[in-house]
């Protein structure tokens, strides 16, 4: 576990990093085409600007695009209480608790560390759970928690906001920016940005996926560990598996932070989905149940 903790914070330098000099390449290519070096300049430094500042307030913006409600013990007992404990159990400090008025079943974790760390469930999945179930998938939430998921999904969360953003621009740029060089412009070069701007996004997508599936059969089998009933995670993941529907507030950025992707069911939805299937991860908490 300690092992995979410090391979996380590794990975968030190694995203911010990546991301900077993604976006510096691509801003340049751009600046290139347009014969205009302050493009990639102000690119740059807006695109750096932007991820600071989300990193610092992730929590928040994750909250605001979920509708997700800050709770207190009196306001939900019984998901207070299985946070709290699960807190003691972990010897995580206590995270702040939200509830999502979602009739579909789901959960997230977000923050920088453990120490700012937010755990959300909607009102859909404490409908459906038991206690058991229930503590189970707050177990699944503490575990990204413990295992520094949450800061790497602050990352993602971020960069791909930063790169959907920075495609759209791209896109105006190419088809409303300045035409006084026009005819000196090289048709290949149009070609290039076209593809450029239509892939920039996907290529975020792909990143996202694979940063989050693997975290997801991680935070699983840590949960199990936590509690140590495997057939309390086993059995919240089927009932999510017959229960699921998507959320009434979707945003496929935000989509690595819950339980169990949030999104309408759709070929592209799934092509670049950042949970692996649910039939999978029962799957493997099967076979391992044993050796827990």
């Amino acid at each position: 576990m300690y092992k995979q903790i410090a391979a996380n914070k590794r990975k968030t330098v190694f995203l911010m990093a990546g991301f900077v000099v993604f976006i510096a390449a691509i801003s340049c290519l751009f600046a290139w085409y347009f014969n205009d070096w302050t493009i990639s300049l102000w690119t740059l430094v807006i695109a750096t600007g932007y991820a600071v500042l989300q990193y610092f307030l992730s929590s928040s913006l994750a909250t605001a695009m979920t509708g997700a409600k800050e709770i207190t013990k009196k306001d939900c007992p019984r998901l207070y209480n299985a946070v709290e404990n699960l807190s003691i159990t972990t010897g995580l400090p206590m995270p702040k608790v939200y509830i999502v008025n979602d009739p579909a079943p789901n959960a997230f974790a977000t923050g920088r560390d453990p120490k700012s760390a937010i755990v959300a469930a909607t009102t859909g999945l404490l409908d459906i759970m038991d206690d058991k179930e229930l503590t189970a998938v707050m177990a699944h939430e503490m575990s990204h928690v413990k295992n520094y998921d949450i800061r790497v999904s602050t990352i993602v969360f971020g960069l791909v906001c930063v790169v959907g953003l920075f495609a759209d621009v791209a896109s105006r740029l190419i088809f409303y920016g300045n035409r006084k060089r026009e005819e000196e412009r090289s048709p290949v070069g149009l070609i290039i940005m076209l593809v450029v701007a239509i892939l920039t996004p996907v290529f975020a997508a792909i990143v996202q996926m694979a940063v989050s599936r693997e975290r997801e059969y991680l935070a699983d089998a840590s949960a199990v560990n936590i509690t140590r009933y495997p057939e309390g995670m086993i059995a919240a993941l089927k009932k999510l598996q017959s229960h699921s529907q998507p959320m009434r507030s979707q945003n496929s950025a935000a989509a690595q932070l819950y339980i169990n992707n949030p999104l309408r069911k759709g070929f592209l939805s799934n092509l670049f989905s950042t949970h692996p299937p649910i039939e999978k991860r029962i799957e493997r908490l099967e076979h391992g149940k044993n050796t827990f």
